[in-house]
């Protein structure tokens, strides 16, 4: 699975799965484009590690949610690069309360990032990749979309919308050698998944048959897989990454 000669744009990567999704990439000679919202720091230090394995990499901040800003950075990726290969929507936050004292802004802000994001970058390069007759979109979605989670009807819903959004694109997009898939992740040692309580993990833990917690880097080898020539006769698909939580 080598990358050579081509570039992928990847949102919210300064840290977690986006950022082990680009590192693996990277090893794999792949130019590297990302957004990040908040944490330039963290942003910084992943260019670094990036140019250091020889690899082209840019990054922008952005507002994923707005579409002006999503093309914008869009636009600047494909003059600097010459084309877009890859597109990862990874970009997500949680505001994870029940419904009875969830805000409309709580049901927004999340809706806006997780769903409305993808939306608007996958509008953004389906141009590039059409006329380009190849590429491949992978939305980053969650076992939530599947199954649901009490205090997550935001989440939820934006990781379900992924879902739907994912198999419309794919039957949209495929006669021009286009593909689109999702991974479902359950539980994956990420910064997101620390902040959780120790008796929700614990709860969690015991209904994951494998017993254990994922990897970023066991979910980046698989977006890598998926994104390669080995897989382009996979599209629509909804790959769970879940030790077997939503069996």
């Amino acid at each position: 699975m080598n990358f050579q000669g081509r570039t992928a744009v990847i949102t919210g990567a300064s840290r977690g799965i986006g950022r082990a999704i680009s590192l693996e990439l990277a090893q794999r000679n792949c130019s590297i484009a990302f957004s990040y919202r908040n944490r330039s720091d963290e942003a910084e230090q992943l260019v670094s590690e990036i140019a250091s394995m020889g690899c082209a990499v840019y990054c922008q901040r952005a507002d994923v949610g707005d579409f002006k800003s999503a093309d914008a950075m869009v636009r600047e990726v494909k003059n600097r690069f010459g084309g877009i290969h890859y597109l990862i929507n990874n970009a997500g936050i949680t505001k994870d309360k029940l419904i009875l004292r969830m805000s409309e802004e709580d049901w927004d802000d999340v809706i806006n990032v997780n769903l409305k994001g993808a939306f608007n970058f996958s509008k953004a390069v389906s141009p590039i990749m059409v006329k380009a007759r190849f590429g491949s979109i992978l939305n980053i979605t969650s076992v939530c979309g599947i199954v649901g989670n009490s205090g997550q009807a935001n989440y939820s819903a934006s990781k379900a919308g992924l879902i739907g959004l994912t198999k419309s694109l794919a039957k949209e997009l495929a006669s021009r050698n286009v593909t689109v898939n999702a991974l479902a992740f359950g539980l994956i040692d990420t910064e997101m998944t620390q902040s959780m309580s120790e008796d929700f993990k614990s709860q969690t833990l015991n209904s994951i048959p494998l017993g254990r917690i994922g990897t970023s880097e066991e979910a980046a080898k698989i977006a890598a897989f998926l994104l390669s020539d080995d897989s382009r006769y996979i599209t629509g698909q909804i790959i769970q990454v879940d030790g077997g939580l939503a069996i």
